[in-house]
């Protein structure tokens, strides 16, 4: 056995340095500096102005009076944010260890106690009054003469606009999906609710989120000053495809939201006989038919054609397909219906031109053909709707999503046809 024969306080003069050593590596200055560059590369990441869903561009009346709130909260937090960081890197670098005798401890500073009790609670009563004064403004929707129903499922938007004599007046129910079209400076009453699990409607630049609950109807009011398209996404976990569940609301002129209307409305107009897209028809109805509604769809007998998505997946609905390529993003939003070349012309588009663009639809020249195409060979690979599709017990036997359908490349190019043609 071996003894330390290094006299006591040597070893003491020692620790001390190897402490201090310690500290030195991770030392306050070093931690203030690195805390300041990551806190510098956040406000820059966060100023981004082209940004699609940035809540400090509002561009609605709801969007704005979050705003307004936002700026004092933040200065606020700020400020108590700056003086804790303050406090606790003086207290490291000025009570650091070097070695010198543990100070007296004490117990009991009153005045210190009742003053970092009050003063807390004065700023939360300077954050809450406004707060509660705004979520009540938020909440009114009596002012509202437009009504679009919206119903979330896993993992896309059912978008529904019922007969009524808001939104200008409409005759029959117009039913879509992933994007809401509403007209410009009208107070519109978002009526929400799910089908499967809990999610949640956010279109950050025109207002606050607003979960859709199974069984439950919730209101959101929604107003855009301007044309444009304001995109958003469910921001409530909802399972699998929860990141790839996004939506948009395409503001438009009162005569481009007319004419929109009455493209919706149109009667079904059947592909011209033995071409391509008559062939896709077919193949519609054989494969596509049972689940994804094309209003005016009729069989070979002359009777219309109704989908029966609730005898075939297991959230018992389906996107109507009566009109996708007026759509210009397709599977819940996820992918773009548009090339990558045409669609800044319609994204990035001047405001009075908006509606019109958006109105033109997708065309065979603008099409993006990959992204469909992979879509319609393998949806489950392309947008993750179930891990294992051989395990289907606790869902009847019934795929949450699209199923593959193992369609060939024939069938594709018929569908493909088929579907330009739906506008």
């Amino acid at each position: 056995m071996s003894l330390d024969r290094t006299p006591r306080n040597e070893r003491t003069s020692m620790q001390v340095a190897k402490s201090t050593t310690t500290f030195d590596a991770v030392n306050p200055g070093r931690l203030a500096r690195l805390g300041s560059v990551a806190m510098l590369a956040a406000l820059v990441a966060g100023c981004a102005n082209d940004a699609p869903q940035d809540t400090w561009q509002p561009a609605g009346e709801n969007a704005q009076k979050i705003h307004d709130l936002q700026w004092p909260v933040f200065l606020v937090a700020g400020l108590v944010g700056v003086a804790v960081f303050g406090v606790l890197f003086y207290a490291l670098w000025r009570y650091r260890d070097t070695g010198q005798p543990i100070p007296k401890q004490i117990h009991g500073r009153p005045k210190l106690e009742i003053g970092l009790t009050i003063l807390p609670a004065v700023i939360l009563i300077f954050v809450a009054v406004p707060t509660v004064g705004t979520l009540i403004d938020l909440a009114d929707t009596d002012d509202t003469d437009c009504i679009i129903n919206v119903t979330g499922q896993q993992w896309w938007w059912e978008i529904d606009y019922p007969v009524q004599d808001g939104c200008g007046g409409i005759s029959e129910p117009i039913i879509t999906s992933g994007q809401m079209v509403i007209e410009v400076g009208t107070n519109v009453i978002v009526r929400g609710t799910s089908r499967d699990v809990i999610h949640s409607w956010w279109i950050p630049r025109l207002n606050g989120k607003r979960d859709m609950v199974p069984g439950r109807v919730h209101t959101n009011r929604l107003q855009a000053e301007a044309p444009g398209i304001y995109a958003g996404q469910c921001t409530e976990f909802c399972g699998l495809s929860h990141a790839n569940m996004r939506m948009e609301v395409i503001a438009m002129e009162h005569d481009d939201f007319e004419a929109w209307k009455a493209n919706q409305l149109e009667a079904y107009a059947a592909p011209e006989p033995e071409s391509l897209a008559a062939e896709g028809e077919s193949t519609f109805i054989s494969q596509c038919a049972r689940c994804h509604q094309v209003n005016g769809l009729e069989n070979s007998d002359g009777e219309l054609i109704i989908a029966r998505p609730d005898l075939n997946v297991w959230s018992g609905a389906a996107p109507n397909l009566t009109k996708l390529m007026t759509r210009n993003t397709f599977a819940g939003a996820s992918f773009d219906l548009l090339s990558d070349v045409c669609r800044p012309l319609v994204w990035e588009a001047p405001s009075d031109l908006v509606g019109e663009r958006y109105n033109e639809g997708v065309s065979a020249d603008c099409l993006n053909e990959v992204d469909l195409r992979e879509w319609l060979r393998n949806p489950p690979a392309k947008k993750p709707m179930y891990t294992d599709p051989t395990k289907l017990e606790a869902t009847n036997g019934l795929p949450r999503g699209m199923p593959f359908l193992a369609l060939s490349e024939d069938q594709i190019d018929q569908l493909i046809a088929y579907l330009l043609e739906r506008k």
